[in-house]
């Protein structure tokens, strides 16, 4: 029989779909969590679940939090070198950093050089399910593919596909694009816990003869992801009005091409009309609020008043590179800072909701990951909230969740993640001792 771990901490996470995270949390002062192989099979209050389960090694973290791993809904991968570059706005960044950059992912080398350190930034930021978007290369996201699967880790990635607007020598087209991603969904698509997504970078970069290619994907692949930008830069949605003059704006040009249903998940969305903000909503696709680089790069303010009113899934995303964190805790501090701008406070259970079960529900995978429920697969996070002075100065008083989770958007870093679990088995420690 395998064997069984009890987790004894604070616990807190999402069990359903809810509108308002405050109303549906669970929390447990003095939680158990028990785990079996890589699966969740018991939850609740100490008292009730420790005498039903005699036989469980016991792994004490009284003192510490545990909750869901994080879902980091939007980010490159071959962008982790050039977080922390000085940068003007979106299209500048484009031209000076990411395309020279994606450059070097041609060496399947470097893509698992890079693979490896940017997986380890996840699991050392308590991120165990990425969005992740590779280069036009089908190599380097094969590269990152078979990482993740060393690991059993739940990914969702996909070959950038660009035929216009940037530089020859990270041109594809649409007969390659379409060839190359249908062949990576066929090796990886429900390959274990991988799943792909379709990836044209954004509007601007593919013709229409691409986007037609992969559109026929999209409808011969029903439950594949389909990610891409979306009205970050008022500069960008003018020029992809000129680019696409038949279509009624920007989110159009995606319908279009049978690329907005549930599944598809839209990064930034800042800009959105009315219109747009009613069709996300009617067709389940997803909003990935990108707060760090939205403001690093002056991008703008995301509109949670338009997003609720039109019930449009909101998931949490760092964006790294123009992101400036791998950070979830801290990348919900700064989405707290432009929430305050738009007098619309985002609490930080709704953070956490943002970042947890909130995508898993959007994407259809709350079976598998974004909670704790008995059946999910164990991927969870141990935090050690009070990790230094200041902290255990802030927390030095009984705390809630709420209250945890706000000072560590703001005071907080890796050091708040003791352990990163990926299907019941410890993939980043913080402290190399055998418990």
């Amino acid at each position: 029989m395998t064997t069984q771990y009890l987790f004894r901490a604070r616990i807190v996470h999402f069990p359903q779909a809810c509108a308002i995270p405050s109303e549906s949390v669970e929390c447990f002062d003095d939680g158990a969590m028990v785990v079996q192989g890589n699966t969740i099979v018991a939850l609740g209050d100490y008292s009730t679940i420790a005498p039903r389960y005699p036989q469980a090694q016991i792994k004490d973290h009284r003192g510490r939090w545990i909750v869901p791993g994080f879902i980091d809904s939007h980010l490159h991968y071959p962008q982790t070198e050039m977080i922390a570059c000085y940068g003007k706005q979106l299209l500048h960044w484009l031209e000076s950093y990411t395309f020279p950059t994606e450059d070097k992912f041609k060496d399947p080398a470097y893509s698992a050089k890079i693979s490896a350190l940017f997986l380890q930034q996840l699991l050392k930021n308590g991120t165990t399910t990425g969005l992740v978007f590779g280069t036009v290369h089908p190599s380097a996201t094969d590269t990152l593919f078979t990482a993740a699967s060393e690991l059993n880790m739940a990914l969702i990635a996909g070959k950038v596909c660009m035929d216009r607007n940037c530089p020859p020598y990270l041109q594809d087209s649409a007969s390659r694009a379409q060839r190359e991603s249908a062949d990576l969904i066929d090796k990886w698509h429900n390959n274990g816990r991988n799943r792909y997504a379709l990836t044209p970078r954004f509007a601007p970069t593919s013709t229409e003869q691409q986007m037609a290619a992969l559109g026929e994907l999209a409808v011969q692949y029903q439950d594949v992801f389909i990610q891409t930008h979306l009205s970050e830069n008022t500069d960008e949605i003018e020029w992809v009005k000129s680019l696409y003059p038949q279509c009624d704006g920007y989110l159009d040009v995606y319908d279009k091409y049978h690329m907005v249903r549930q599944r598809s998940v839209f990064g930034h969305c800042i800009h959105l009309t009315d219109n747009e903000w009613q069709r996300m909503g009617d067709s389940g696709a997803t909003a990935a609020f990108c707060p760090t680089s939205n403001l690093f790069l002056g991008s703008g303010l995301f509109n949670f008043a338009k997003a609720r009113d039109n019930h449009v899934h909101v998931a949490l995303a760092t964006d790294v590179g123009a992101g400036t964190t791998f950070n979830m805790l801290k990348t919900y501090g700064e989405g707290y800072k432009i929430s305050q701008l738009r007098h619309d406070p985002l609490s930080a259970l709704a953070g956490l909701y943002m970042m947890t079960q909130g995508p898993a529900v959007a994407y259809g995978l709350d079976h598998e990951i974004g909670n704790l429920n008995p059946g999910s697969h164990a991927d969870f996070v141990v935090l050690q909230p009070e990790f230094d002075e200041l902290t255990s100065l802030r927390l030095t008083h009984p705390h809630s969740a709420q209250d945890m989770l706000f000072a560590l958007s703001m005071l907080g870093d890796d050091r708040a993640i003791y352990q990163t679990w990926i299907a019941g088995v410890c993939q980043y420690r913080q402290h190399k001792e055998v418990e």
